[in-house]
C-alpha cells in the first residue's frame, strides 16, 4: 500500500485565486508574486512552428492571422517547440456555430507539457503512431483540459500518467452552465504552471486551480478536438520568474 501511495501524485483543488496581470505582474493564489517573460509570440502568418495530427477528412489552414481547424474525427495540432516550467500559455480560441458541416459547439481542448516516456522522439519514433485518433494519446505524460466536452456538457481537467490511467476527480468533472462554451464568442484561455501549481483560466475565470504533488515539469502544447470548428489566434508563451515583493 505504501508503495502505491508513493506512485500516485496528489492533485488537490486550491482555493479559488485571482491573476493580476497589468504591472506587468501575474498573483498567484493571492500572495506570490510572478513576472511574466514573452518567450514566443505566433502571428500565425504561416504554420511553420505546428505540426497536425488529425484523421481523414479535416483540415487545419491559415485564415486571415488565425489558424482555423475543421474537423471531422478528431484533431491535435502540436506547437514543436518544447516548454519548461514555470511557463503561462495563453491563446484566444473561437468555437464557430453558423451552420457548417463541422458547426457542432463542443470540444475546445488542450494538452500541455506532454511527453511520451516510451519513446526518445517526440515527433519522430513516437509521430507515425499518433494521427489524431484521441485514444492514442493515452500512453502520454500531460495535462488536459476538455472545455465543453460531451456536446457541451461537460469540462474536465485530466492528468495523464503515462500508461493509460487518467483519473477524473469529481471536482475536475464540471457541469454548471458557467464552465461551458458559448458559441461564437472569444475565449481567451489562460494556462500557467509554477511548481506544483496548476491553473487553468477561461476570460479571467479561474475554472481550474489544481496542486500536483509530482508535476510535470516539461513537454509540448497542443490544441485538441474532435468534430467541430474552431479559430486560434493570439498565441503566446512566458516564461515566469518570481518577484521580490517589498
Amino acid at each position: 500500500m505504501k508503495l502505491i501511495v508513493r506512485l500516485l501524485p496528489l492533485l488537490i483543488s486550491l482555493p479559488f485565486s485571482l491573476v493580476a496581470q497589468d504591472s506587468g505582474h501575474v498573483t498567484l493564489n493571492d500572495s506570490l508574486v510572478l513576472k511574466p517573460s514573452l518567450i514566443y509570440s505566433e502571428a500565425f502568418n504561416d504554420l511553420n512552428a505546428w505540426k497536425t495530427e488529425q484523421q481523414p477528412g479535416g483540415t487545419v489552414v491559415l485564415n486571415g492571422g488565425r489558424m482555423e481547424i475543421e474537423d471531422k474525427a478528431g484533431c491535435t495540432v502540436w506547437f514543436e517547440q518544447p516548454l519548461q516550467q514555470p511557463v503561462m500559455i495563453e491563446f484566444t480560441a473561437t468555437v464557430i456555430d453558423e451552420g457548417g458541416p463541422q458547426d457542432r459547439v463542443s470540444d475546445l481542448n488542450c494538452f500541455w507539457l506532454a511527453s511520451d516516456p516510451w519513446r526518445g522522439d517526440f515527433f519522430g519514433d513516437a509521430h507515425p503512431h499518433r494521427a489524431g485518433k484521441f485514444s492514442q494519446y493515452d500512453s502520454l505524460q500531460l495535462y488536459y483540459v476538455g472545455l465543453g466536452g460531451h456536446n457541451n456538457t461537460k469540462t474536465r481537467f485530466r492528468r495523464y500518467a503515462g500508461n493509460g490511467q487518467k483519473p477524473l476527480l469529481p471536482e475536475h468533472d464540471l457541469s454548471d452552465e458557467a464552465y461551458l462554451i458559448v458559441p461564437n464568442v472569444p475565449n481567451r484561455i489562460r494556462i500557467i504552471v509554477y511548481t506544483t501549481t496548476i491553473q487553468y483560466w477561461r476570460n479571467e475565470q479561474l475554472i481550474f486551480n489544481v496542486y500536483d504533488a509530482s508535476p510535470y515539469d516539461s513537454g509540448y502544447f497542443a490544441f485538441r478536438t474532435v468534430n467541430n470548428h474552431l479559430f486560434i489566434d493570439d498565441f503566446n508563451v512566458y516564461d515566469l520568474s518570481k518577484m521580490d515583493v517589498p
